[in-house]
């Protein structure tokens, strides 16, 4: 395997055989263009959708990473010293204008922009975005209700460049930039829906295509693209190849030939192809960080790749017999008291991860509600009603009252819970032992099931009791490379709050709803502290240690290569460079 992959990626004129580049260091070098190079994909991750307007069970960060390759966003989030921004020059639109006290707001899109047919970029291709998601909300997987597309009562066509969007009510423009703007993409509505279809006759047609795996590198429908890439290759494996889109537009051209994104079993896999020379963009598992010294050695350069991001274990509130036993605070609280962070952060990640404080990044809290404290587990579950009988805590006192098990449990019934995690990770196989192991201490039963990403993200999605899907699981972790990613302004509508699109487990909680709306109204950063703070203590999920997405070792004669905290990627600023001699 490493071999075909050594041929397979080797790029023109770059760098002696095995990739090995001892004779450049990070810097220096002549630019030379083209070239092919190949990125490491997550362990055990697989792109599977196309369709940039997500759907339940495809909201893996890799998705919507290469559809952004392909179709532009207006707004994309950019790194700027330690913030990010949405001013980046990658975006379709210029810098939004808001009115009328931050009811309207008014978008006029870059010059120049075309499609891959020659055809212009248009107010009409993102309307056409719009009446889309307005018209099939429930089935997209950004919506949350009250907000897109609630939340716009008119979207205005002024000309070719510029609309204007009314709102129901004045916002926060800050927050409404970063977490609603940042979602509108333009289509080409002239290509997907040339015969004037309405927008949910057109939306299922189009869904049928999304949902057409095999063939999104040859389905005409998708090589329409305002990006700087169009895809060449698209396996059912995972494997996508990206060539540049020749006539694309923006100021960021493409520089090699090709980028080639590898799927990988699990980590080890892929360290194994990376040491043999077959990654030119690889990472090195936690458990192997020692090594890193020998790989500068041989010419790589080691970036931690830093997410803006938290990370945790959802609880399905409506299993229908998990969830009565999740709905109680005072077990919930328990479980994370059995969760030591800071050792499973040192030890398990060998410190490539730290603690998750609560429902914002780590750096915007200050304290940790619920530190590893076992005695205190122990004493919640006997002071509600739990006493071990055969190893096993049982409920002995059923009821709803103070000092008992809480409502909805059995007389005798077992404290066991079942945890389907991700599988392709020796850190998260071993973290999951130490929680089972932590868990039985007390009298807890976890069962702990592996699945790849994909499986365990289409497995893991919000439901009703009496859905059929909602009994496959209890508790979910697909957090690996970090559970959620936050746009710049990292509020809690998508993942928090009731009937959310990523609220995975159902939490439902009206004073939850109350903080993240105030998060949406007010420019006050005392709102998101106050967000963060509360429901750090409310726990509606289970906090872990939040991992680097990886740990990046990446060929020294690859350049432009940004670690963007969101998960994007821009390829089509990378290039190679050789010692000496002409560049380009």
């Amino acid at each position: 395997m490493a071999a075909v992959l050594l041929g397979a990626a080797a790029p023109v004129g770059c760098g002696p055989p095995g990739n090995v580049v001892t004779e450049l260091g990070p810097t220096g070098g002549v630019p030379v263009e083209g070239g092919t190079a190949t990125m490491a994909l997550p362990p055990a991750s697989t792109p599977n959708w196309i369709f940039p307007i997500g759907a339940p069970g495809y909201l893996a960060s890799y998705n919507s990473a290469i559809q952004d390759l392909l179709f532009l966003r207006l707004y994309l989030p950019e790194k700027k010293g330690n913030a990010l921004t949405l001013d980046s020059p990658r975006g379709l639109a210029e810098e939004p204008r808001y009115g009328d006290g931050n009811r309207t707001v008014s978008i006029t899109l870059k010059k120049g922009y075309r499609w891959s047919d020659g055809r212009p970029v248009t107010t009409r291709d993102v309307k056409f975005w719009f009446d889309l998601i307005k018209a099939n909300k429930q089935e997209w997987a950004g919506y949350s209700p009250k907000l897109m597309p609630d939340d716009v009562t008119a979207f205005e066509v002024l000309d070719d460049r510029t609309f204007r969007l009314r709102l129901d009510r004045a916002y926060n423009p800050a927050w409404f930039t970063a977490n609603e703007l940042q979602d509108f993409v333009a289509l080409p509505v002239h290509a997907w829906n040339p015969h004037h279809e309405d927008p949910r006759r057109a939306f299922a047609r189009l869904m049928r295509h999304a949902r057409q795996f095999s063939a999104f590198a040859t389905d005409p429908l998708w090589k329409t693209v305002d990006g700087p890439w169009r895809t060449a290759k698209w396996t059912t494996s995972g494997q996508v190849e990206l060539i540049p889109n020749t006539h694309y537009s923006g100021p960021d051209k493409p520089h090699l030939d090709r980028v080639v994104l590898k799927p990988f079993t699990t980590a080890d896999s892929e360290f194994n192809v990376l040491r043999a020379g077959g990654v030119d963009y690889g990472y090195l598992p936690p458990s192997v960080m020692a090594q890193s010294a020998t790989f500068r050695e041989r010419g790589y350069r080691i970036d931690p790749w830093e997410g803006w991001a938290i990370t945790y274990i959802v609880l399905n509130y409506h299993h229908p017999t998990a969830g009565p036993l999740l709905r109680q605070t005072y077990l919930r609280q328990a479980l994370q008291h059995l969760i030591d962070q800071k050792a499973l952060s040192r030890v398990i990640w060998h410190g490539s991860a730290a603690p998750t404080l609560g429902p914002v990044p780590a750096g915007l809290l200050d304290t940790d509600p619920y530190p590893y404290d076992p005695k205190r587990a122990k004493a919640l579950l006997a002071d509600h009603g739990w006493a071990a009988r055969g190893g096993v805590l049982r409920c002995v006192r059923p009821g709803r009252g103070a000092g008992a098990c809480g409502a909805g449990i059995e007389d005798g019934q077992q404290l066991r819970l079942s945890l389907l995690s991700q599988s392709g990770s020796t850190e998260t196989s071993n973290t999951m032992q130490v929680l089972t192991s932590e868990f039985g201490k007390v009298g807890i039963a976890l069962d702990v099931r592996q699945q790849p990403l994909n499986t365990v993200l289409g497995t893991t999605v919000p439901c009703k009791t009496t859905d059929p899907l909602c009994s496959a699981w209890q508790l979910g972790f697909f957090g690996t490379q970090g559970s959620w990613y936050f746009p710049p302004d990292p509020s809690g509508e998508k993942i928090f709050a009731s009937h959310a699109p990523s609220n995975m487990g159902s939490w439902a909680d009206p004073r939850t709803d109350e903080l993240i709306r105030a998060t949406e109204y007010s420019d006050d950063p005392a709102a998101l502290r106050a967000y963060g703070r509360e429901v750090a203590r409310r726990l509606p999920v289970l906090w872990t240690p939040n991992p680097a997405y990886q740990v990046s070792a990446i060929r020294n004669d690859l350049r432009g290569v940004d670690q963007n905290p969101t998960l994007s990627l821009a390829p089509q600023d990378w290039y190679y460079v050789r010692k000496g001699g002409a560049g380009r």
